[in-house]
């Protein structure tokens, strides 16, 4: 068989990109031969259609080679990937961080025996390695040091106890389960070290960190330690939260925290009252107004992302009409809007329908005000100095994580004062 190394695709969100950097490590350890591994998401039916898309596309590229099929799709679906003729094995969420899975399959691809020629004729019982993820009660068993060039992205936290209508990731990613404090303190020394000048920590539901830990520390906990213990971190970064579980030494530290970055992406879904009932979260509209308002209070720079959902079931025009709004009232500059697809073993799934040209409609109107708002903040920048971290010769991203563009190259990893001169196609220019 084929020595070259393998293939990695990754769908989804910035969590599974990191694991394709642990899986790739772990894999390079087992002498793991030319194999194809797709890391897939399972956040909307859109995103299993492209898994199975980008398998059948890595397959014809990839002629002869094994192909692995691990992420949230895969764990909450394995069926609908053993009955790919494509697939050779899907692994689990939980299995995919494990030495000892990719030693096996190393040793399994590497015998004289294994052909993919009959790669469709194994029992779908065969090909599936999937665990109970419930039964999962420790997270990151792999840590990597330095995802990314120039800012390094740690996981602290792994799955969900809460279960929104509409969500299927906890049934992929398993219970909430924390990265205890002192091991995520060592491992951002460790990237501090190797030059790294920003650190991203992520999670599934981040702000649900320590509440499986000994004494139940919180998010703004951590954050402070971390930024004690590491004195030479020259910024640190939050992934997205939900803004309803934001802690005093959270809210404590946007206050008074320059390293902490003033950019917050807020998991919000929607902006009605009722929908948002009928979602299961845990906040009213306006608690995300008063957290927005009270967040910029603090710290006067501070921008908001968020996630918002169109054409969640049930959802009327004048319901929807209070998401657009929230767009202004909460002064929101990056949109995620996601139109509203049926997961399958959801309850969401099972509520009255809106139509789909409804759905595409609203979720185009979303995506305008998300670019006016996005425009509004961009001008608002010219003139002004920003401290830069440079990503690429000709790009980097400001402490409010806005892309800026250069008109010169310069060093890469590090950190510049410039001044804006205008914008144009959703960056800055400097």
């Amino acid at each position: 068989m084929d020595a070259k190394p393998p293939v990695f695709a990754t769908l989804g969100c910035r969590l599974n990109a990191y694991e394709t950097e642990a899986m790739r490590e772990l894999s390079a350890a087992a002498g793991l031969p030319g194999a194809v591994v797709v890391n897939t998401c399972a956040v909307t039916a859109e995103a299993v259609r492209k898994a199975k898309q980008e398998i059948r596309r890595l397959a014809r590229e990839n002629p002869g080679a094994p192909v692995i099929v691990t992420g949230c799709a895969a764990q909450t679906e394995p069926e609908t990937f053993a009955g790919m003729p494509e697939v050779t094995r899907i692994i689990g969420n939980h299995e995919k961080m494990l030495a000892d899975t990719w030693a096996e399959l190393g040793r399994e691809f590497r015998s004289p025996d294994f052909s993919t020629a009959g790669a469709d004729l194994i029992g779908e019982t065969e090909k599936i390695r999937v665990d109970d993820i419930m039964s999962v009660k420790e997270t990151a068993g792999h840590l990597i040091d330095g995802f990314g060039r120039h800012r390094a992205y740690v996981q602290v936290q792994n799955g969900c106890d809460h279960r929104c209508t509409f969500c299927i990731i906890p049934f992929g990613r398993g219970n909430s389960r924390s990265v205890p404090a002192g091991v995520v303190v060592e491992q951002i020394k460790r990237l501090v070290d190797k030059g790294f000048n920003e650190v991203v920590l992520t999670g599934v539901d981040l702000t649900s960190w320590g509440a499986d830990l000994p004494a139940t520390p919180r998010l703004g906990d951590l954050v402070m330690r971390i930024l004690k213990l590491v004195p030479d971190l020259a910024r640190l970064r939050i992934s997205s939260i939900d803004s309803i579980e934001a802690d005093e030494n959270l809210m404590q530290a946007i206050a008074t925290e320059p390293r902490l970055m003033p950019h917050l992406h807020l998991s919000l879904q929607a902006g009605d009252d009722m929908i948002l009932k009928r979602m299961k979260r845990r906040h009213l509209r306006d608690d995300a107004i008063a957290f927005c308002e009270e967040a910029r209070k603090l710290r006067p720079d501070m921008i908001f992302g968020a996630d918002i959902i169109a054409g969640f079931p049930t959802e009327t025009e004048a319901m929807f009409d209070n998401s657009l709004k929230l767009v202004t009232d909460c002064d929101l500059t990056f949109l995620h809007v996601f139109p509203y697809s049926p997961r399958k073993g959801t309850p969401a799934a099972r509520m009255p329908q809106v139509k789909g040209p409804a759905i595409k409609d609203r979720a185009a109107r979303l995506r305008a005000a998300g670019d006016t708002a996005l425009q509004r903040h961009l001008a608002a920048q010219v003139g002004r100095s920003h401290r830069v971290l440079t990503e690429g010769p000709r790009l980097g991203r400001t402490e409010q994580f806005t892309e800026v563009a250069f008109d010169t190259d310069q060093p890469e990893g590090t950190i510049l004062d410039l001044t804006i001169r205008g914008h144009q196609g959703g960056r800055l220019s400097a």
